[in-house]
């Protein structure tokens, strides 16, 4: 997890609330809180979301922010890991949503853990990713083109099965329909 992760977490989540009718102050939050999601991991992987939701207390408290908007900031933090993840207001929705379909090749950072690294594998195989958000059908679409020679389909379920579950679930908060396409073909 790096800059560009959390750069690309934040912005979509502010995007799709944005997209759905939210408040400014709304998508605001949902930036923070994608801006500040994975800070826990400085301390450990394990349990990241509620470390980082402590953190997170701590830094927008010292800055003054409305507690109101601090405690929704925090809740979507401790909500959005893969164990825990629950989308109990609009911006861990929008968070989870952005957070577990951020997948593609430019996450690797050394080409040659591919072969070893099942995660690794899959995120280098994705040569294109778009959310695609349909408010007409109501739907919400991540259509992923996925390089079959690198990583079979099968891989990606491996991995990511649990989190599309959770896209699910996040889409139904919004009154969204959840829809995987992978090369062309809808698999969700």
């Amino acid at each position: 997890h790096n800059v560009g992760h959390v750069t690309k977490c934040a912005d979509r989540a502010a995007k799709l609330l944005g997209a759905l009718g939210f408040s400014q102050r709304e998508v605001e939050r949902a930036w923070i809180a994608g801006y500040l999601h994975d800070i826990g991991n400085m301390v450990n992987r394990n349990d990241h979301a509620q470390t980082g939701a402590i953190m997170a207390f701590k830094l927008l408290d010292d800055r003054g922010l409305h507690p109101s908007d601090t405690a929704t900031i925090i809740s979507a933090i401790g909500h959005h890991d893969d164990h825990t993840a629950f989308p109990v207001c609009a911006e861990a929705a929008a968070l989870i949503l952005a957070d577990k379909t951020d997948v593609r090749r430019s996450r690797v950072r050394r080409k040659e853990d591919i072969e070893f690294d099942i995660h690794d594998r899959v995120n280098y195989a994705i040569t294109k990713s778009t959310l695609e958000l349909d408010q007409g059908e109501k739907t919400i679409t991540l259509h992923l083109e996925l390089d079959t020679e690198i990583c079979p389909v099968m891989e990606y379920f491996q991995i990511f099965l649990q989190r599309m579950e959770l896209c699910r679930s996040a889409s139904n908060f919004f009154g969204l329909t959840f829809k995987l396409e992978i090369n062309g073909q809808i698999l969700l």
